[in-house]
């Protein structure tokens, strides 16, 4: 039950055993991005109000990571996104959440409470979330420099491991 748990699937559209016939021992997996599958578009909504297009990145090694504050393992997971952000803006890594539908003020709350700074998209009508992901949060599309996505790890994850350090640094 822990990989059902760690990856907050309480209403999506997985069952509890595929769910946890899909996971790893880690709690997350990694699955590559189709190579036919262009990248959809991003929200076009920011919390800040400015939100950027995936050409506007072009360059930059760019994390989504799809969440909602209702969801533990997306809680759990967001310290660690923050300290790569901090950690590797310098070489060109962009951190980005993309909230699952909910108000602009609860969000706010949640990223007060946490000291969390980073970008985060308003997925309003949860079309993002059906565009770029399997629907399990929290789930991160990883994007390469190209713009293209590379792949997508789906569950909770530490960002400042060694194993993450390493698909990272083939971008």
């Amino acid at each position: 039950m822990r990989a059902l748990a760690s990856v907050g699937v309480s209403w999506f559209a997985l069952t509890p055993a595929a769910a946890q016939s899909k996971l790893d021992e880690r709690g997350y997996i990694v699955r590559a991005w189709p190579r036919d599958k262009a990248a959809p578009p991003l929200p076009p909504e920011a919390l800040d109000g400015i939100a950027p297009r995936l050409s506007d990145l072009h360059g930059q090694v760019v994390l989504l990571n799809f969440w909602a504050t209702w969801c533990e393992p997306c809680r759990a997971e967001m310290p660690s996104l923050q300290r790569l952000a901090r950690e590797r803006a310098a070489a060109g890594l962009r951190v980005i959440g993309v909230n699952y539908q909910e108000r602009a003020d609860s969000i706010r709350n949640f990223l007060d409470k946490l000291a969390l700074d980073m970008p985060v998209l308003l997925d309003r009508d949860g079309a993002a979330a059906r565009a770029w992901t399997p629907r399990v949060f929290p789930s991160t599309v990883v994007v390469a420099r190209d713009g293209r996505p590379a792949f997508t790890v789906i569950g909770e994850a530490d960002w400042t491991s060694q194993e993450i350090a390493r698909l990272l640094g083939n971008l």
